[in-house]
């Protein structure tokens, strides 16, 4: 897998959490475990995805 594939893969399921979460904070009485599990997922993505950007910079 290319690093511009892997990259639009990390971005997509980014996206696919945010949804998630969303959708999570739209229920009366939303999981809290869930939701932080979700939120700590994304960060690690996003972390994943701003370390590879600056990889392929140089």
């Amino acid at each position: 897998m290319s690093i511009e594939a892997h990259l639009e893969t990390l971005v997509r399921k980014h996206g696919d959490l945010e949804s998630q979460i969303s959708q999570i904070l739209t229920r009366p009485m939303p999981d809290q475990v869930e939701l932080m599990q979700l939120k700590r997922e994304k960060l690690r993505l996003k972390e994943e995805i701003e370390r590879i950007k600056v990889e392929t910079r140089h």
